[in-house]
């Protein structure tokens, strides 16, 4: 089942983000970690033909040529310096998606991801798909907390305009 919270939770998802969550539920059954014991290259697989299809960059591969850069600094003469990977991206740059499975909490996977989007050149929001369940533990549950609490804080400010966790 597909589980989804957008925050901050006092913004609504956007109809950009609402696309990239109706992505999801068409391979809902295909990718449902309750069910499926799939690594994060594998649930990108199964998502990417509708992402796509919503005019976005797909990685397909783990070599550099397949990979997607997102900008982070800028040298002299405009040269990329530093630059991040992302599993997907908007054709205008703003949505970044990254899928995680096994890792997302057990090394704090999801924490990287949220510095590396706040990093990059442009994005205004994070995608984080992640399992429902892995292991003996609900991984949606554990950052959705997280989020929660950075979020309700407010001790941290972060320059994204919002981050859409899924759970699938």
């Amino acid at each position: 089942m597909i589980r989804y919270q957008f925050f901050p939770r006092s913004r609504g998802v956007t109809d950009e983000i609402q696309k990239v969550i109706d992505c999801f539920k068409v391979v809902e059954c295909e990718i449902d970690s309750t069910t499926n014991n799939l690594v994060s290259n594998d649930v990108l697989a199964k998502v990417r033909p509708f992402l796509e299809k919503q005019d976005y960059r797909v990685e397909i591969g783990k070599t550099l040529d397949k990979k997607i850069d997102v900008p982070v600094l800028f040298g002299n003469d405009n040269i990329i310096d530093k630059s991040f990977y992302a599993d997907a991206i908007s054709k205008d740059g703003r949505i970044v998606i990254e899928v995680e499975a096994g890792q997302a909490t057990e090394n704090h996977r999801f924490l990287k991801d949220i510095f590396e989007a706040c990093m990059m050149f442009d994005v205004d929001y994070l995608v984080l798909a992640v399992r429902n369940i892995y292991r003996t533990h609900d991984d949606f549950s554990r950052i959705y907390t997280f989020l929660e609490t950075l979020y309700i804080s407010n001790r941290l400010q972060l320059p994204l305009k919002g981050i859409l966790l899924i759970g699938y």
